[in-house]
């Protein structure tokens, strides 16, 4: 296994630290919450499709099952917090199970659609069944998370809660690239059938990957319920889906990094440029359209790049 990348991991963890120490403004400390939500869904979406080549579309399904498991669970129910998280992950790996089985044998658009459908699907529960859901309204009054008596009840506390969370999942992901596994699924992209001439059961491969996927991203979207305290299913929409597909594709698909990149770049991009409103969708799509066109191994490619040179000199 190749040496971890501890530069990498070594920035992250100063500029979190950094971050907490200097910026008092909790609207900022409350982006960067998100961008590290939003960095987990894309680095498991990138896991899928940029390592697996599996294309999903539905992944704010599983998102929004981790949540309103969460919220109605503790709203209605009044159950523990921390096992509404874990009741979120089973419920989020059995339906992606139940989806995965089937569809996972189809390939490039038709699997797309697939998804796609899934996922709305579970939108439109999310909107009908209004007695637990909130229905187009939301749901209201979930309580704050608490750990061991700890209650993160505040932004400065919830910030230190998934720096946390996100430098220990971003280790984990930096092991799982420099293992064997990562390699094995980068086969199966390039060539389903060379890796099922060399005994690799490629639809068992994927289906795990899909179940642990969807894992992870119910995890995420408990702990965005805790969060927020509100949830309601235009979080959970197409559009979220999209948004963290192409978080992973102008990141860099197949990169650890890329995830990251991505997420940093398009969940702060629209804050900065607030000033300018009214030309917002001109900005945000003229700049993806020249990444994508120009780099298509995304950010991660272009300092890989810059990097690459820069050592060479």
């Amino acid at each position: 296994m190749k040496k971890l990348n501890l530069f990498y991991l070594s920035f992250l963890a100063i500029v979190i630290v950094l971050f907490y120490i200097f910026v008092d403004n909790q609207f900022y400390k409350s982006i960067l919450i998100y961008i590290m939500i939003n960095a987990i869904n894309a680095s498991m979406l990138n896991i899928l499709f940029g390592y697996t080549g599996v294309i999903s579309l539905g992944q704010a399904a599983f998102y929004g099952i981790g949540a309103y498991t969460t919220g109605i669970l503790t709203v209605h129910f009044g159950c523990n917090p921390l096992l509404t998280i874990l009741i979120g992950i089973l419920i989020a790996s059995f339906v992606a199970f139940l989806v995965g089985y089937p569809t996972l044998k189809l390939h490039g658009h038709y699997l797309a659609m697939a998804t796609l459908g899934f996922g709305m699907i579970l939108y439109i529960f999310f909107n009908e069944f209004s007695n637990y859901t909130g229905g187009p309204s939301g749901l209201v009054g979930i309580p704050k998370l608490s750990l061991f008596g700890f209650s993160l009840d505040n932004e400065d506390k919830f910030y230190v809660f998934i720096s946390i969370y996100f430098f220990i999942f971003s280790i984990l992901l930096e092991l799982f690239d420099k293992s064997y596994m990562s390699y094995k699924l980068k086969f199966i992209k390039e060539s389903e059938f060379a890796s099922k001439s060399f005994g690799v059961n490629v639809s068992r491969v994927k289906l795990i990957v899909f179940v642990l996927v969807a894992a992870v991203t119910s995890l995420t979207g408990s702990i965005f319920a805790f969060y927020s305290g509100f949830i309601s299913p235009v979080s959970f929409n197409l559009k979220y889906s999209i948004d963290i597909f192409i978080m992973a594709t102008v990141g860099g698909l197949g990169s650890i990094v890329g995830g990251t990149l991505g997420a940093t770049m398009l969940t702060a991009f629209p804050e900065l440029i607030t000033n300018f409103e009214d030309y917002e969708m001109i900005i945000y799509g003229t700049l993806l359209l020249i990444i994508i066109m120009f780099f298509p191994q995304g950010i991660a490619g272009i300092f890989k790049k810059f990097w690459g040179r820069y050592v060479k000199s």
